[in-house]
Protein backbone atom coordinates (compact mmCIF):
# COMPACT_ATOMS: atom_id res chain seq x y z
CA UNK A 1 0.00 0.00 0.00
CA UNK A 2 1.62 3.65 -1.02
CA UNK A 3 1.93 5.74 1.91
CA UNK A 4 -0.49 7.76 3.12
CA UNK A 5 -3.23 5.90 1.45
CA UNK A 6 -6.54 5.59 4.08
CA UNK A 7 -9.06 2.64 2.83
CA UNK A 8 -12.03 3.85 5.06
CA UNK A 9 -14.23 0.26 4.95
CA UNK A 10 -13.11 -2.32 7.62
CA UNK A 11 -12.44 -5.42 6.04
CA UNK A 12 -10.15 -4.21 3.22
CA UNK A 13 -7.13 -5.71 2.48
CA UNK A 14 -4.12 -4.21 3.44
CA UNK A 15 -0.12 -4.87 3.29
CA UNK A 16 1.11 -6.69 6.29
CA UNK A 17 4.07 -4.18 7.07
CA UNK A 18 1.01 -1.03 7.08
CA UNK A 19 -0.28 0.30 10.87
CA UNK A 20 -3.67 -0.14 11.19
CA UNK A 21 -5.38 2.77 12.59
CA UNK A 22 -9.13 3.14 13.89
CA UNK A 23 -11.01 6.53 15.12
CA UNK A 24 -13.42 5.00 17.09
CA UNK A 25 -15.37 8.65 17.64
CA UNK A 26 -14.52 10.36 14.21
CA UNK A 27 -17.73 12.62 15.20
CA UNK A 28 -15.82 14.43 17.82
CA UNK A 29 -14.11 16.08 15.43
CA UNK A 30 -16.53 19.10 13.47
CA UNK A 31 -16.68 18.09 10.01
CA UNK A 32 -15.38 21.21 8.34
CA UNK A 33 -11.90 20.61 10.04
CA UNK A 34 -9.17 18.97 7.83
CA UNK A 35 -8.07 15.60 9.23
CA UNK A 36 -4.88 14.81 7.29
CA UNK A 37 -3.77 11.76 6.93
CA UNK A 38 -0.19 9.99 8.14
CA UNK A 39 2.80 10.28 5.60
CA UNK A 40 3.42 6.37 6.73
CA UNK A 41 2.16 3.29 5.22
CA UNK A 42 -1.30 2.31 7.35
CA UNK A 43 -4.61 1.53 7.12
CA UNK A 44 -7.31 4.28 8.44
CA UNK A 45 -10.62 3.55 9.31
CA UNK A 46 -13.14 6.09 10.95
CA UNK A 47 -15.88 5.25 13.61
CA UNK A 48 -18.74 8.00 13.62
CA UNK A 49 -19.30 6.74 17.18
CA UNK A 50 -18.67 3.63 19.29
CA UNK A 51 -20.70 2.19 22.16
CA UNK A 52 -18.08 0.74 24.86
CA UNK A 53 -19.58 -3.12 24.19
CA UNK A 54 -18.03 -2.21 20.61
CA UNK A 55 -14.46 -1.17 21.48
CA UNK A 56 -12.64 -4.94 21.13
CA UNK A 57 -14.48 -5.65 18.07
CA UNK A 58 -13.19 -2.55 16.54
CA UNK A 59 -9.81 -2.34 17.79
CA UNK A 60 -8.66 -6.32 16.91
CA UNK A 61 -5.61 -6.38 15.04
CA UNK A 62 -5.05 -2.69 15.27
CA UNK A 63 -1.93 -1.18 16.50
CA UNK A 64 -3.07 2.62 16.79
CA UNK A 65 -5.90 3.33 18.36
CA UNK A 66 -7.66 7.31 18.55
CA UNK A 67 -10.54 8.35 21.00
CA UNK A 68 -11.53 11.44 22.11
CA UNK A 69 -14.25 9.85 24.80
CA UNK A 70 -14.69 6.16 24.46
CA UNK A 71 -12.88 4.54 27.31
CA UNK A 72 -10.34 1.73 27.00
CA UNK A 73 -9.91 0.22 29.94
CA UNK A 74 -8.00 -2.40 31.45
CA UNK A 75 -10.40 -5.22 30.84
CA UNK A 76 -10.85 -3.98 27.22
CA UNK A 77 -7.09 -3.82 26.64
CA UNK A 78 -6.75 -7.91 27.65
CA UNK A 79 -8.32 -8.63 24.46
CA UNK A 80 -6.23 -5.82 22.38
CA UNK A 81 -2.69 -8.01 21.45
CA UNK A 82 -1.82 -6.14 18.40
CA UNK A 83 -2.49 -2.70 19.96
CA UNK A 84 0.80 -0.69 20.56
CA UNK A 85 -0.41 2.98 20.75
CA UNK A 86 -3.54 5.13 22.12
CA UNK A 87 -3.90 8.52 20.83
CA UNK A 88 -6.31 10.60 23.19
CA UNK A 89 -7.87 13.41 20.97
CA UNK A 90 -8.72 15.83 23.47
CA UNK A 91 -6.10 16.90 26.67
CA UNK A 92 -8.04 14.76 29.35
CA UNK A 93 -6.78 11.58 29.49
CA UNK A 94 -9.15 9.99 31.77
CA UNK A 95 -10.64 7.33 29.39
CA UNK A 96 -8.35 5.34 29.38
CA UNK A 97 -6.31 3.36 32.08
CA UNK A 98 -3.26 4.84 31.87
CA UNK A 99 -1.65 1.74 34.47
CA UNK A 100 -2.44 -0.69 32.24
CA UNK A 101 -1.23 0.38 29.34
CA UNK A 102 1.79 1.06 30.80
CA UNK A 103 1.98 -3.17 31.98
CA UNK A 104 1.04 -3.97 28.76
CA UNK A 105 3.55 -1.42 27.11
CA UNK A 106 1.13 0.73 25.22
CA UNK A 107 2.18 4.31 24.82
CA UNK A 108 -0.62 6.90 25.34
CA UNK A 109 -0.44 10.24 23.84
CA UNK A 110 -2.74 13.23 24.36
CA UNK A 111 -3.34 17.19 22.99
CA UNK A 112 -1.19 19.79 24.57
CA UNK A 113 -1.79 23.40 24.94
CA UNK A 114 -4.65 23.99 21.77
CA UNK A 115 -7.42 25.15 23.64
CA UNK A 116 -6.17 28.21 25.71
CA UNK A 117 -8.01 30.62 23.47
CA UNK A 118 -11.04 29.08 22.77
CA UNK A 119 -11.66 28.08 26.19
CA UNK A 120 -10.79 31.58 27.63
CA UNK A 121 -12.97 33.40 25.02
CA UNK A 122 -16.00 30.83 25.83
CA UNK A 123 -15.86 31.24 29.23
CA UNK A 124 -16.03 35.32 29.28
CA UNK A 125 -19.12 34.61 26.49
CA UNK A 126 -21.22 33.26 29.34
CA UNK A 127 -19.69 35.57 32.30
CA UNK A 128 -20.71 38.34 30.20
CA UNK A 129 -24.03 36.85 29.45
CA UNK A 130 -24.64 36.36 33.00
CA UNK A 131 -23.46 39.47 34.53
CA UNK A 132 -24.65 41.29 31.60
CA UNK A 133 -28.76 39.30 31.69
CA UNK A 134 -28.31 39.37 28.12
CA UNK A 135 -30.15 36.14 27.60
CA UNK A 136 -33.06 36.96 30.05
CA UNK A 137 -33.30 40.43 28.38
CA UNK A 138 -33.04 38.93 24.64
CA UNK A 139 -36.16 36.45 25.94
CA UNK A 140 -38.23 39.57 27.04
CA UNK A 141 -37.46 41.92 24.04
CA UNK A 142 -38.67 39.20 21.91
CA UNK A 143 -41.88 39.17 23.93
CA UNK A 144 -42.49 42.70 24.05
CA UNK A 145 -41.52 43.72 27.49
CA UNK A 146 -39.41 46.14 25.93
CA UNK A 147 -42.61 47.84 23.82
CA UNK A 148 -44.71 47.18 27.43
CA UNK A 149 -42.51 49.28 28.99
CA UNK A 150 -43.37 52.26 27.12
CA UNK A 151 -39.95 54.17 27.78
CA UNK A 152 -36.50 54.33 25.95
CA UNK A 153 -34.91 52.09 27.98
CA UNK A 154 -36.18 48.64 29.74
CA UNK A 155 -34.63 47.30 32.71
CA UNK A 156 -36.34 44.62 35.43
CA UNK A 157 -32.88 43.44 36.34
CA UNK A 158 -29.34 44.26 37.49
CA UNK A 159 -26.17 44.73 34.89
CA UNK A 160 -22.86 44.64 36.61
CA UNK A 161 -19.77 45.56 34.90
CA UNK A 162 -16.56 43.42 35.22
CA UNK A 163 -13.85 46.01 35.82
CA UNK A 164 -13.47 46.19 39.63
CA UNK A 165 -14.92 42.39 40.25
CA UNK A 166 -12.93 39.57 41.26
CA UNK A 167 -12.32 36.45 39.05
CA UNK A 168 -11.70 33.26 40.97
CA UNK A 169 -9.51 30.81 39.00
CA UNK A 170 -9.54 26.96 40.46
CA UNK A 171 -6.28 25.85 38.52
CA UNK A 172 -2.95 27.46 37.57
CA UNK A 173 -2.63 25.54 33.80
CA UNK A 174 -2.17 27.63 30.51
CA UNK A 175 -6.26 27.88 29.96
CA UNK A 176 -6.87 29.36 33.96
CA UNK A 177 -3.77 32.10 33.04
CA UNK A 178 -5.42 32.59 29.50
CA UNK A 179 -8.64 33.27 31.41
CA UNK A 180 -6.54 35.34 34.35
CA UNK A 181 -5.16 37.53 31.36
CA UNK A 182 -8.69 37.95 30.17
CA UNK A 183 -9.86 39.21 33.16
CA UNK A 184 -7.00 41.71 34.14
CA UNK A 185 -7.64 43.21 30.60
CA UNK A 186 -11.04 43.96 31.68
CA UNK A 187 -9.82 45.28 35.09
CA UNK A 188 -10.49 42.88 37.34
CA UNK A 189 -8.72 41.57 40.19
CA UNK A 190 -7.75 38.00 39.70
CA UNK A 191 -6.97 35.46 42.32
CA UNK A 192 -5.76 31.43 42.05
CA UNK A 193 -5.87 28.48 43.35
CA UNK A 194 -3.92 25.24 42.42
CA UNK A 195 -5.04 22.03 43.69
CA UNK A 196 -1.54 20.83 43.15
CA UNK A 197 0.28 23.16 44.63
CA UNK A 198 1.70 24.60 41.53
CA UNK A 199 2.51 28.14 41.50
CA UNK A 200 2.58 31.15 38.59
CA UNK A 201 4.74 33.97 38.67
CA UNK A 202 3.72 37.21 39.27
CA UNK A 203 0.07 35.97 40.20
CA UNK A 204 -2.28 36.13 43.52
CA UNK A 205 -2.63 32.48 45.00
CA UNK A 206 -5.13 31.98 47.68
CA UNK A 207 -6.57 29.54 49.60
CA UNK A 208 -9.97 27.47 48.44
CA UNK A 209 -12.13 28.96 51.47
CA UNK A 210 -10.44 32.64 50.71
CA UNK A 211 -11.40 32.41 47.06
CA UNK A 212 -14.81 30.94 47.69
CA UNK A 213 -15.45 33.10 49.48
CA UNK A 214 -14.18 36.38 47.94
CA UNK A 215 -14.88 36.18 44.15
CA UNK A 216 -18.02 37.42 42.59
CA UNK A 217 -16.75 35.19 39.80
CA UNK A 218 -15.31 31.15 40.05
CA UNK A 219 -14.30 29.59 36.92
CA UNK A 220 -13.05 25.87 36.64
CA UNK A 221 -10.06 25.17 35.17
CA UNK A 222 -8.07 22.06 36.98
CA UNK A 223 -8.21 18.37 35.74
CA UNK A 224 -10.72 15.38 36.95
CA UNK A 225 -8.68 14.11 39.94
CA UNK A 226 -9.44 12.67 43.26
CA UNK A 227 -8.94 15.74 44.87
CA UNK A 228 -11.13 17.97 42.18
CA UNK A 229 -13.91 15.02 42.58
CA UNK A 230 -17.53 16.81 43.79
CA UNK A 231 -15.19 19.51 44.69
CA UNK A 232 -17.73 21.99 44.51
CA UNK A 233 -21.05 21.24 46.84
CA UNK A 234 -23.15 22.75 49.48
CA UNK A 235 -20.32 23.98 51.79
CA UNK A 236 -18.40 25.49 48.58
CA UNK A 237 -22.19 27.09 47.47
CA UNK A 238 -23.15 28.57 51.15
CA UNK A 239 -19.40 30.07 51.17
CA UNK A 240 -20.45 31.88 47.81
CA UNK A 241 -21.50 35.23 47.61
CA UNK A 242 -24.94 35.50 46.72
CA UNK A 243 -24.66 37.22 43.81
CA UNK A 244 -21.33 34.90 42.61
CA UNK A 245 -21.38 33.23 39.46
CA UNK A 246 -19.82 29.56 38.80
CA UNK A 247 -18.61 28.74 35.39
CA UNK A 248 -17.64 25.58 35.20
CA UNK A 249 -16.19 24.42 31.61
CA UNK A 250 -13.71 21.73 32.91
CA UNK A 251 -15.06 18.56 34.01
CA UNK A 252 -18.51 17.54 34.70
CA UNK A 253 -17.86 15.54 38.07
CA UNK A 254 -16.13 18.04 39.69
CA UNK A 255 -19.47 20.17 40.38
CA UNK A 256 -22.08 18.20 42.97
CA UNK A 257 -25.21 18.99 40.49
CA UNK A 258 -28.03 17.98 43.24
CA UNK A 259 -26.72 20.70 45.08
CA UNK A 260 -25.94 23.09 42.15
CA UNK A 261 -29.63 22.63 41.57
CA UNK A 262 -30.51 23.55 45.32
CA UNK A 263 -28.16 26.44 45.11
CA UNK A 264 -29.53 27.97 42.09
CA UNK A 265 -33.59 27.35 42.86
CA UNK A 266 -32.27 28.52 45.97
CA UNK A 267 -30.86 32.05 45.13
CA UNK A 268 -28.11 30.98 47.04
CA UNK A 269 -26.02 32.03 44.32
CA UNK A 270 -26.06 34.66 41.49
CA UNK A 271 -26.09 32.08 38.76
CA UNK A 272 -23.92 29.64 36.44
CA UNK A 273 -22.70 29.08 33.42
CA UNK A 274 -21.74 24.90 32.72
CA UNK A 275 -20.55 23.37 29.73
CA UNK A 276 -19.48 20.16 30.81
CA UNK A 277 -21.79 16.89 32.18
CA UNK A 278 -20.44 14.17 34.17
CA UNK A 279 -22.67 12.21 31.43
CA UNK A 280 -22.85 13.82 27.81
CA UNK A 281 -25.30 14.21 26.92
CA UNK A 282 -27.19 14.50 30.08
CA UNK A 283 -30.31 12.90 30.71
CA UNK A 284 -33.87 14.75 30.33
CA UNK A 285 -34.55 14.44 33.98
CA UNK A 286 -30.75 15.81 35.43
CA UNK A 287 -30.59 18.64 37.56
CA UNK A 288 -28.86 20.41 34.93
CA UNK A 289 -32.08 19.92 32.34
CA UNK A 290 -33.77 20.90 34.81
CA UNK A 291 -32.17 24.17 35.30
CA UNK A 292 -31.83 24.79 31.78
CA UNK A 293 -34.42 27.07 31.25
CA UNK A 294 -33.55 29.26 34.33
CA UNK A 295 -32.69 33.02 33.45
CA UNK A 296 -29.36 32.42 35.31
CA UNK A 297 -28.29 29.78 34.47
CA UNK A 298 -26.41 29.04 30.92
CA UNK A 299 -26.00 25.16 29.77
CA UNK A 300 -23.67 25.14 26.78
CA UNK A 301 -23.17 21.78 25.01
CA UNK A 302 -19.52 20.97 25.54
CA UNK A 303 -18.64 23.57 23.12
CA UNK A 304 -16.33 25.68 25.31
CA UNK A 305 -13.01 23.83 23.09
CA UNK A 306 -14.50 23.68 19.78
CA UNK A 307 -13.91 26.67 17.93
CA UNK A 308 -12.85 25.78 14.02
CA UNK A 309 -9.35 27.55 14.94
CA UNK A 310 -9.08 24.76 17.79
CA UNK A 311 -10.21 21.97 16.42
CA UNK A 312 -7.56 22.30 13.80
CA UNK A 313 -5.14 22.78 15.88
CA UNK A 314 -5.70 19.38 17.47
CA UNK A 315 -6.71 17.62 14.38
CA UNK A 316 -3.16 18.28 13.54
CA UNK A 317 -1.51 17.26 16.75
CA UNK A 318 -3.13 14.52 16.40
CA UNK A 319 -1.55 13.37 12.98
CA UNK A 320 1.92 14.75 14.55
CA UNK A 321 0.98 12.64 17.29
CA UNK A 322 0.89 9.54 15.34
CA UNK A 323 3.95 10.51 13.11
CA UNK A 324 5.88 10.72 15.71
CA UNK A 325 5.50 7.52 17.53
CA UNK A 326 6.00 5.60 13.93
CA UNK A 327 8.78 7.22 13.38
CA UNK A 328 10.55 6.26 16.96
CA UNK A 329 10.19 9.63 18.81
CA UNK A 330 6.76 9.72 20.12
CA UNK A 331 5.34 13.37 22.25
CA UNK A 332 3.43 14.49 24.26
CA UNK A 333 3.15 11.26 25.84
CA UNK A 334 1.15 10.74 29.36
CA UNK A 335 2.68 7.50 30.39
Amino acid sequence: MAAGTSPNKPGDKVDEDAHRIAFLDRGTIGPGVELRRPTFDHQWTDYERTDPDEVIARLQGVHIAITNKVPIRSETLAHLSDLRFVAVAATGTDVIDLAACREREIRVSNIQGYAATTVAEHTFAVILGLRRNLFQYRNEVIDGAWQDAQQYCYFNRPVHDLAGATLGLVGTGAIATAVGQLGEAFGMRVIYHSLSGRTIADKELVSLNELFGTADIISLHCPLSEASRSLVGRLRFEQMKPDALLVNTARGEIVDLEDLQVAIDGNLIGGAAIDVAAVEPPPLDSPLMKLASHPNFLLTPHTAWASVEAMQVLADQLIDNLEAFVSGSPEHLVN
